[in-house]
């Protein structure tokens, strides 16, 4: 069956999202009873599916339904000509030619990338159809390029609030005053209603000319906001008082949102904020308000927990934001490893081991590598410990002297570690086994 005709079959089903993506994301077969590779990827499907303003999703999140939850969904009607443009996109070079293979990989790349803008332009498509010349209302004869062109001229209405509403109002419907401080603003939105859309949108200053930000989840229509809000709240936060604002919203031109579920920290340019840097510094009011949201984020199982960097990761941003202690508790007791390393030199963190670390029977190994200052007396009670090192920790005076007594231990390292006094108990230890397995880099030193 060519793939229009698949289309065409799967669209008198009322475009089921279940029906859909098993025939486009599923294996087939070929005339000859051969294996075929499916069409598309269920994250290409998902996310095509959900740039479709009239995608009706009825609360089921995507990535975690069931069967049954997924034949909640109601593909929209300009699924499949997305899914057409993807698959066969706009070239100059044509099948056969030697380039055609990557233009087509790149061409991909950028269709997905460009989504949230298609997004806003099928819904003025939608919205303003009747409005449009005759040759240009039927969707399957316009490319992207061509909807673009089609509906450029049209203004959508941000909201069903008037803009002097909005402004009298301290939230825009949809959205949750979550924090007011003395000098932040928190606004929260949770729910992929039409409302929660149209603040997000708000918000984000999606609709107006030129944007208030780069966020893709203020494009009207909702596409991108779908797939965020889908996996938890957007945070939106900004100084109530600055003097500095956007004319068409009233909002300041600085403002953040936060995603905890993606971990992502943006700017109204969309690029990355260093969230520990300002949690601890201009936002750290914030800091206490956010640690709840931190929390949920995070899991911790099986037995190795490994942390390379304090700045990216939600378990390290929490470490360097929160401290251990509140970590230790959620550490599955089948804890083998444990392996810190601060390789962002220019991130300041003191990681202290609690003291009674020792409840990990299990542990094998520690390293933190320039990420601490103290070693606690409580690694004398793991009676498995092979390896210990704290290397690059110019904060480090001393490490216990019963390190010493420890039965399997075998390795000691402290290099880089320049202020470490070694205690003379384990200095005797590392003669009697040869100086072998014991990386000190320094001479003989007393507590």
């Amino acid at each position: 069956m060519k793939f229009t005709s698949l289309l065409k079959s799967i669209i008198v089903e009322q475009s089921r999202f279940e029906i859909l993506m098993n025939a486009l994301t599923k294996p087939g077969q070929d005339k000859e009873g051969q294996k075929t590779r499916p069409k598309l990827s269920k994250g290409e499907f998902i996310n095509l599916v959900l740039a479709d303003p009239t995608t009706r999703l009825n609360n089921v999140d995507v990535e975690s339904a069931t069967p049954e939850e997924l034949s909640k969904i109601k593909a929209g009607s300009y699924v499949p000509w997305l899914i057409k443009n993807y698959l066969i996109p706009m070239t100059e070079t044509k099948p056969g030619d030697r380039t055609y293979d990557t233009d087509v990989k790149r061409a991909k790349e950028i269709f997905i990338e460009d989504l949230y803008k298609i997004t806003e332009d099928l819904v003025k498509f939608d919205r303003f159809k009747p409005k449009l010349p005759k040759e240009m209302r039927d969707i399957n004869k316009l490319t992207p390029d061509q909807l673009f062109d089609a509906v450029k001229g049209f203004d959508l209405t941000l909201a069903t609030t008037t803009k002097e509403e909005r402004k009298k109002l301290p939230v825009h419907p949809g959205a949750e005053l979550a924090y007011d401080g003395p000098t932040w603003r928190v606004i929260k939105i949770k729910d992929a209603g039409k409302l929660s859309q149209e603040a997000a949108c708000f918000y984000g200053g999606g609709a107006q000319t030129p944007k208030e930000t780069n966020w893709c989840t203020a494009a009207p229509g909702g596409g991108q906001f779908n797939y965020y809000i889908s996996k938890g709240p957007l945070y939106v936060i900004y100084r109530p008082n600055d003097s500095n604002v956007q004319p068409s919203t009233g909002l300041p031109v600085e403002r953040y949102q936060f995603h905890f579920q993606d971990n992502q920290f943006m700017d109204k340019e969309d690029r990355r904020v260093d969230l520990i840097q300002y949690l601890n510094g201009p936002m750290e009011e914030l800091k206490g308000f956010f640690k709840p949201e931190f929390a949920k984020n995070i899991s911790v199982g099986g037995t190795h927990l490994k942390i390379e960097s304090f700045s990216s990761g939600s378990i390290g941003k929490f470490i360097a934001l929160y401290g251990f202690d509140d970590l230790i508790d959620n550490l599955p007791p089948t804890l083998e490893n444990i392996f810190m390393s601060n390789k962002d030199r220019d991130v300041n963190v003191d990681i202290k081991l609690p003291e009674d670390i020792g409840r990990f029977k299990n542990l094998k190994q520690i390293l933190m590598d320039n990420c601490t200052s103290s070693c606690p007396d409580g690694v004398c009670d793991l009676p498995n410990l092979e390896f210990l090192a704290f290397m690059n920790c110019p904060k480090l005076r001393t490490v216990p002297a019963c390190i010493a007594d420890l039965p399997n231990i075998i390795f000691l390292n402290v290099k880089g570690s320049d202020n470490v006094k070694i205690p003379k108990e384990i200095m005797e230890k590392s003669e009697e086994m040869g100086k072998g397995m014991w990386d000190f880099n320094r001479e003989f030193g007393e507590d």
